[in-house]
């Protein structure tokens, strides 16, 4: 009998799991989760299927979670305990304000800077038309929290209505020390007021440590280096520390998880022995997007992927058919612009790098693209599918 042409391209499944907890044998889970869901629903799993959890499921498997304490016990150790610059936060209750309170609690008082007039992820204090009126230079202007309420009042986000200036300012005094709020966003503003400085920016760290270093600051942390370790016997992360952690209770935080690389590779495994089908495994956090509407940027993670199988390395190679249709093979029509373009594709090289035909492909890592795909599908809120199969995304126009 006769073949049929396949007629679907990429698919993307959220699989419902059970609730995750501590301990519990998360590569056995997944990998039958999603086995069970092929059969229940009846589909079948491919070579080269993408299955992808996300990173708050591993962080509780693995139990990474620490205290308010353990913050404060590792700032005042690092940082001295007197008064500590924390400079460009981001501004959210779910990523930062049980940060802030560990911070807070390990200091006697902090001068926290925030950049203007957004966070490094879009989240606005102020609007740039403000800026202008008033004559403010953003790129050297240091404003003192007066001078900001006298230029922008209260600036409420705007999915959230929260202010956040007055916000992070009752939380560091709730905690016991002393506040001063400043706003500027050359990283070196900050000596001028401390030489210990906690930068808390997330993809520019590296730029902001280096300047403050050259500038003359005696001790310099990023949110990378705190926790970095364990405290008391509490959760960690070895090499980002803060970074990627969410609000788990008051009293808590849940941190990015640990070294999982054995994780998917055990997965990978598990489906292999139990299928004959070789599928591609990821740990997911944030996607890489950003919101047009409200002009947030949802990465705030260190990457989207902290672990992932060999076969998601690199970035697509792909050719555009709309280019080849309109240029390359622009009298052609019908089975013969079809066969056409199915032999460029069966002919394209490993890279393509320089071609016009590959020009509006998107050239960015496959795990970002895949975590991006995997993050809407999850969604953050309660669908209960903390993995993703991903199904055809290796396809092309000739399968």
């Amino acid at each position: 009998m006769e073949q049929k042409e396949r007629r679907v391209g990429t698919v993307s499944r959220g699989i419902r799991c059970p609730i995750i907890r501590q301990g519990d044998n998360l590569a056995d889970i997944v990998a039958t989760s999603v086995i069970e869901a092929a059969e229940i629903e009846g589909f079948s799993l491919r070579d080269r299927d993408v299955i992808a959890m996300t990173e708050s499921i591993v962080a509780r498997a693995q139990g990474n979670y620490a205290t308010v304490d353990d913050i404060a016990t590792d700032v005042k150790a690092k940082l001295g305990g007197g008064t500590i610059g924390v400079i460009f936060p981001i501004l959210s209750r779910n990523r930062f304000a049980i940060c802030l309170r560990g911070i807070a609690k390990g200091a006697k008082k902090i001068v926290l800077m925030l950049s203007y007039p957004s966070d490094e992820v879009g989240n606005s204090l102020a609007t740039y038309d403000l800026i202008d009126a008033a004559g403010i230079n953003p790129y050297s202007d240091v404003l003192s929290l007066e001078r900001y309420r006298e230029v922008f009042g209260v600036q409420k986000l705007e999915f959230t209505g929260v202010d956040y200036v007055e916000y992070y300012g009752n939380l560091i005094k709730e905690m016991g020390a002393e506040v001063e709020i400043i706003f500027a966003n050359q990283p070196k503003a900050i000596l001028d007021y401390t030489d210990c400085v906690l930068t808390c920016d997330i993809h520019t760290r590296v730029r902001t440590k280096r300047l403050l270093k050259e500038a003359g600051a005696k001790v310099v942390c990023g949110l990378d280096d705190i926790l970095n370790t364990p405290i008391n016997g509490s959760g960690y992360n070895s090499k980002y520390g803060l970074l990627g952690s969410n609000k788990s209770t008051e009293e808590t935080v849940k941190l990015f998880p640990n070294e999982c690389q054995d994780l998917v590779l055990d997965v990978q495994d598990r489906v292999l022995k139990a299928t004959g089908k070789h599928v591609e495994v990821m740990v997911y956090g944030d996607g890489a997007f950003k919101d047009p509407q409200g002009k947030i940027w949802e990465l705030a993670d260190p990457v989207v992927s902290p672990a992932f199988t060999d076969g998601l390395k690199g970035t697509p190679n792909e050719l555009k058919l709309k280019y080849l249709a309109d240029n390359d093979f622009k009298d052609l029509s019908g089975e013969e612009l079809k066969a056409a373009i199915s032999e460029s594709i069966k002919a394209k090289g490993d890279s393509l790098v320089g071609n016009m035909a590959s020009q509006g492909t998107t050239p960015r890592q496959l795990t970002d693209l895949i975590g991006s795909l995997c993050d809407l599908t999850s969604g953050s809120g309660d669908k209960g599918t903390p993995v993703i199969l991903v199904q055809g995304y290796f396809d092309n126009y000739t399968n």
